[in-house]
């Protein structure tokens, strides 16, 4: 999990490009549709409950959501079919990357994100070229209320989570993915507010980015990847030294 503070911090930095409205739609629109294809019940399922909770976190209006609901439960099953696909290569510095996507056509998907890499100083690769140097793991972000470290910690091993870090105002749980809306759920019947529950790929042993000129190159990249056709996120195998934050 090492380097993940740091690594959100330059994500955080990016996402601000990310916050046009109609793209934040979209995405959940994107999300919604594939983790509800197979149930398109929140009570029963937890991923897709999930998906709700985080769209609303992101202000997407109720009626949007229940559209959704409506669509994937029969009525007007006309519309696109999405799926995620994932992608792994190299960028700039030989940091590696993990890059998903939910799409309606990956004939047109692969090449644009095939493009972003090469012309960015980047490799993509083929299917399993760097996934065994990372963990996939369920992230829960709580908001942290009137409760103390040590009482969050407690409260968190107890729900199954496996990391916890405390920081000020909110705090985050790292789990096994599978565990990930057990977790949440297990949290949320706590009292607790979750904020966000995300599936990641985290780095086991992050590249060390000590030059600004190398952390501008990446982060040149992850810009120029984020904007390719139909990609969700983009995650990177580094670690960024403090002298740079």
């Amino acid at each position: 999990m090492s380097g993940h503070n740091k690594w959100s911090t330059i994500k955080h930095k990016k996402g601000a490009n990310d916050a046009k409205r109609g793209k934040i739609l979209t995405k959940h629109s994107k999300i919604l549709s594939v983790v509800g294809r197979n149930d398109p019940n929140p009570e029963t399922n937890a991923t897709l409950r999930a998906a709700i909770a985080n769209a609303k976190s992101e202000n997407v209006p109720n009626d949007n959501i229940d559209r959704i609901l409506k669509r994937l439960a029969g009525e007007g099953k006309d519309g696109a079919v999405y799926s995620e696909q994932v992608y792994e290569g190299f960028g700039p510095e030989g940091v590696p990357f993990v890059v998903t996507a939910l799409t309606d056509n990956t004939n047109r998907t692969y090449p644009s994100v095939k493009l972003a890499f090469s012309k960015n100083g980047g490799n993509l690769g083929s299917s399993g070229s760097v996934m065994f140097q990372f963990d996939h793991v369920g992230v829960i972000e709580i908001k942290n209320g009137e409760k103390s470290e040590d009482e969050l910690f407690e409260m968190a091993i107890e729900c199954g989570g496996e990391d916890f870090t405390f920081e000020g105002e909110m705090s985050e749980i790292v789990t096994k993915f599978e565990n990930l809306g057990s977790v949440r759920d297990s949290l949320t019947q706590r009292g607790l507010e979750v904020m966000k529950s995300n599936p990641e790929y985290r780095a086991k042993d992050p590249v060390q980015i000590t030059e600004a000129d190398s952390l501008a190159k990446i982060e040149k990249f992850i810009a120029a990847v984020e904007e390719a056709e139909d990609v969700d996120e983009v995650f990177g195998g580094f670690d960024v030294d403090d002298s740079l934050c």
